[in-house]
């Protein structure tokens, strides 16, 4: 199987991630509701949790859907899925113990790794848009920390569930679209 056919299987099993960043965008919406309405530490606790549970949930909705949940027995491409899938948990791991009691930089700080967790999708799904998603959220999240955008609270909560869910219907779209430009291509 070239690398090609590789990402083109994981874009079709798991629909461009449109699930997987719908999942991700209900947590961060969670969280940050959490963190607005209960306290701060509870929305680091709902996206610390909630952050764990985005795998097992994403492939429970896409078994729901009726689609296949994984990618088929010897896929080259799913170790690397899986090792990508565990970072953000050991990421928040490190964001929680460095954070000193400052509950309201989680939210940036947790925007940082989701970025940066994204850009081996790049590779592995065969398509930039998540890139621009990479992008987006490490930079944020940066200014959030660092450049006074806006007061580092919930607002990173916000932001990032809305663009997870805004990025869930454009990866869908876009993998779509290259579907559509390999058959054209095979004909």
């Amino acid at each position: 199987m070239s690398i090609a056919e590789a990402q083109r299987e994981v874009r079709r099993v798991y629909a461009g991630g449109f699930y997987g960043q719908l999942v991700s965008g209900v947590v961060w919406l969670i969280a940050a509701a959490a963190a607005t309405w209960i306290s701060p530490p509870a929305g680091v606790g709902a996206l610390f949790f909630g952050g764990v549970l985005i795998f097992p949930l994403t492939t429970l909705v896409i078994r729901l859907s009726g689609r296949p949940s994984s990618l088929p027995a010897r896929h080259p491409m799913a170790g690397l899925a899986m090792q990508i899938a565990f970072t953000v948990p050991i990421g928040f791991v490190v964001v929680i113990a460095m954070l000193g009691g400052r509950s309201e930089l989680f939210f940036p700080a947790s925007m940082v790794i989701v970025g940066a967790h994204y850009l081996p999708f790049v590779f592995l799904y065969g398509m930039r848009l998540f890139a621009v998603l990479a992008a987006a959220l490490t930079a944020t999240g940066v200014l959030l920390l660092f450049g006074g955008l806006a007061p580092p609270s919930t607002v990173g909560g916000w932001f990032t569930g809305a663009l997870l869910v805004v990025f869930a219907f454009l990866l869908r779209a876009s993998a779509r679209s290259l579907e559509k430009t390999a058959l054209d291509q095979e004909r």
